[in-house]
């Protein structure tokens, strides 16, 4: 640590000292010379000895403005620490990365977590953190991500609605969309993807496709009650068993159509992998569930729709 007042009273600046400093510790060229026919470099420099022992400082000396010598140690005062080799910045702040590999199987919130919770422990209390990449867009887009997810359903939810002329049906027929998204959901939990702007287009897309699976059971059911009069547990039994077939055909196709996204190389793998992974996993479950949930449901909730039947 250098004494800036003492230096200055001696009409010293820090560009002397580091000069200085620089022809004594440094090793700089500064000519060469010629000795039998050779020519040599001359580096000044103090022995390696005095070089590596601070405690031999105060014999160095410091070449004044009025061309007198004063002692380094009169200037100079060793202090001994540790610090980084560089030092990096977050949000202008001063910062430390750490990075790490999840276990495979472990879910990216519940990494997130789990890191939370440690660094609570580890880091002193005016310490704060903050994540970067998948973890950072994770972070913030979770609730954008729930919003996004009713504010699709309300519009699909007002389009039935006024399609069936009946706030009962579309219920019915969505009851299956909280179950095929959480499927969708779980691969991303599972780290397979991340949650970002293309994982939400597929969620988005994912409640259109698995909502048409519902609407051929549903209307057909009330075709049936309509035009042949039957009730409303042999409707729904028919329905679901003509409508197996072309639903499973559709399905699969869809699915098919995905493994393109799922298999993609190249610049923007990584966004059409998110769209089809979300769009396959939750079709492939969620037609599972529509299968047997909405059928229950609409023997729960749907009304009659055969002419004189009991309401």
């Amino acid at each position: 640590v250098i004494d800036r007042n003492r230096a200055a009273d001696l009409g010293l600046t820090m560009s002397d000292i580091g000069k200085n400093l620089a022809a004594l510790l440094g090793g700089s060229y500064v000519n060469r010379f010629s000795l039998l026919g050779r020519s040599y470099k001359v580096i000044p420099q103090v022995d390696d000895a005095s070089r590596l022992d601070t405690s031999k400082f105060d014999q160095y000396y410091i070449n004044t403005a009025s061309g007198g010598q004063v002692p380094l140690s009169s200037l100079v005062k060793i202090e001994k620490s540790v610090e980084p080799s560089k030092r990096t910045q977050f949000q202008q702040l001063n910062s430390l990365t750490v990075s790490a590999m999840m276990t495979p199987g472990v879910a990216l919130g519940d990494a997130m977590v789990y890191l939370e919770q440690e660094a609570k422990a580890a880091f002193p209390k005016n310490f704060q953190w903050d994540y970067t990449g998948a973890s950072r867009q994770y972070a913030q887009q979770g609730s954008a991500l729930v919003i996004t997810f009713f504010m699709s359903l309300l519009v699909i939810y007002l389009v039935l609605a006024a399609q069936f002329e009946s706030w009962r049906d579309p219920l019915i027929i969505l009851v299956s969309v909280p179950l095929s998204i959480a499927s969708a959901m779980a691969f991303l939990m599972l780290g397979f993807a991340s949650i970002n702007i293309y994982t939400q287009v597929g969620l988005i897309t994912l409640i259109g496709l698995i909502a048409k699976n519902g609407i051929l059971i549903v209307e057909f059911a009330n075709q049936l009650q309509i035009t042949k009069g039957l009730n409303k547990q042999d409707a729904i039994e028919q329905a679901a068993t003509i409508r197996l077939r072309p639903i499973l055909m559709t399905t699969v196709a869809m699915i098919v159509a995905m493994v393109p996204l799922l298999m993609a190389s190249g610049p923007g793998a990584a966004s059409r992998f998110d769209i089809g992974l979300v769009i396959a996993g939750g079709l492939g479950v969620g037609t599972l569930f529509t299968l047997f949930v909405v059928p229950a449901f609409y023997l729960l909730l749907a009304r009659e729709h055969r002419i004189n039947a009991p309401s």
